[in-house]
């Protein structure tokens, strides 16, 4: 167990006697932290380098996107993610191909590669292929439970129950464990029990009804944005925990759902419905609903984003299409008067973008202190100078796919370096090192296991 997580013993403690365990157990954080502040000058390069999670264990009961998307972010900060996959099918995006990073082994498979989607949220995690429809499997993961620090999950409510594996009975085992579910739409609620979908939540949760051309049809996010929320809420949730498990010594249920993160995420929409109680203004595109210029316009082979979104910056962008007297135009001179001519100078900017290419434009605006992008399609956005100059690119030796490129960890740190240690796991590639070192099974009782097919 870790530093953070005390286990038994200590939560036993703190319930005979609370205020005082608080008390001590405060005092000494206190003088922990006054002593580590006066030896930081002299931390070696080495320990100023460990990552923030290191010593800490998940136990990874997620699969598809939200949930591995949490670990993911946990194993990339230092966790140790040990992620349990059925002993055949495995993550269900395992199948999720084409494209895949074709094997080099020439052995032959079920898949005929590890897919895109799976290689996108695996990195920095260890499989245990492992069935727990059978005691057998239950007792693994009960004695695996002991071992780690947090469990995520991502089942429907109520479906671990049968086989033990809910949070009331965990904690029970482990009282310190932080048990988070991420679900549709959580654990309570008239809609509890239904499947969670991103694009159903899209949906149900106002986020497509928001998103497309302003006279089009409703259309989703080009990734599964509410996924990909989820899971980044559900990993502050853990991390607030085990601050929170340093004072207390114990646990605690995490109800994370995809619709709660949804309704979130619509931020200052709404807050606009709520203050103003009025419907809202519907899709607008890449357009903005209260300042203009601020879209996407074609130019002469693709298009560019430009934002001249107050008095000054849309002066600059006059200067530069080479259209001063637009500055001084009775139908442009505030952002109001703007917004309510927004289809005319619409028009005339987008003739004017015309004139030249994206890159010609580009250099037009380099400097000028106004916001302004291209507009890339994937390919342009994985070889941008600027991406590849802040390491987002990363090459990494895969143990049977060879070199593969993958997408790192976003945040920089200035005493760490979260980046990618491992390359997305084989289905059960780490089985035998986890029983063997954590919970002590002899290879004997692995081929036990495996003849069983409880585990693979």
């Amino acid at each position: 167990m870790s530093i953070f997580g005390t286990g038994i013993r200590l939560a036993a403690r703190q319930a005979r006697c609370p205020t005082r365990f608080r008390a001590t157990h405060g005092a000494l954080g206190r003088r922990r932290n006054a002593t580590t502040s006066a030896k930081r000058e002299g931390l070696d390069k080495k320990a100023i380098e460990k990552l923030p999670l290191a010593g800490i264990r998940v136990l990874d009961m997620t699969r598809v996107l939200a949930g591995p998307y949490c670990t993911q972010i946990l194993g990339d900060l230092g966790a140790e993610i040990i992620k349990i996959e059925h002993p055949t099918r495995g993550d269900d995006t395992r199948s999720w191909g084409p494209p895949d990073a074709p094997y080099q082994d020439g052995i032959e498979r079920t898949f005929p590669g590890e897919s895109a989607y799976y290689l996108s949220v695996n990195r920095n995690k260890k499989s245990l292929g492992l069935s727990f429809n059978n005691p057998t499997g239950i007792s693994i993961l009960h004695s695996l439970v002991q071992k780690c620090d947090i469990l995520v999950e991502n089942f429907l409510p109520g479906s671990l129950a049968k086989y033990s594996l809910d949070y009331e009975t965990l904690s029970r085992i482990n009282p310190s464990l932080i048990y988070a579910s991420v679900t549709g739409y959580g654990q309570t609620g008239p809609y509890r029990d239904r499947a969670g979908y991103d694009v159903m939540v899209e949906a149900e949760m106002g986020l497509m009804h928001i998103t497309g051309e302003r006279d089009g049809p409703p259309v989703k996010v080009g990734v599964a944005v509410t996924d990909l929320t989820t899971g980044m809420y559900t990993a502050i949730g853990v991390l607030a925990a085990l601050y929170a498990r340093r004072e207390t010594g114990l646990g605690q249920w995490i109800d994370a759902s995809l619709s709660d993160c949804q309704v979130a995420g619509l931020a200052n929409i709404a807050a606009s419905g709520l203050v103003s109680g009025k419907k809202d203004s519907g899709r607008w595109g890449t357009a903005h609903a209260s300042v203009v210029p601020y879209r996407a316009y074609t130019t002469a082979d693709t298009n560019i984003a430009v934002g001249g979104c107050n008095d000054k910056l849309y002066g600059i962008l006059c200067d530069k299409l080479g259209k001063p007297e637009w500055k001084t135009d009775a139908r442009f001179v505030t952002n109001a008067l703007r917004v309510k001519n927004r289809d005319t100078l619409d028009r005339i900017i987008e003739d004017e973008l015309k004139t030249k290419t994206t890159k010609q434009w580009l250099d037009v605006f380099e400097g000028s202190g106004m916001p302004y992008a291209a507009v890339n399609d994937i390919q342009g956005t994985l070889n941008h100078e600027h991406v590849l100059a802040r390491n987002m690119i990363e090459q990494v030796d895969h143990p049977v796919c060879g070199p593969i490129k993958l997408v790192n960890h976003p945040v920089k740190y200035s005493r760490a370096e979260p980046k990618i240690r491992t390359p997305p796991p084989m289905l059960g590639q780490h089985t035998d090192e986890v029983l063997r070192e954590l919970l002590d099974y002899s290879e004997e009782d692995i081929q036990s296991l495996k003849d069983s097919k409880t585990v693979a």
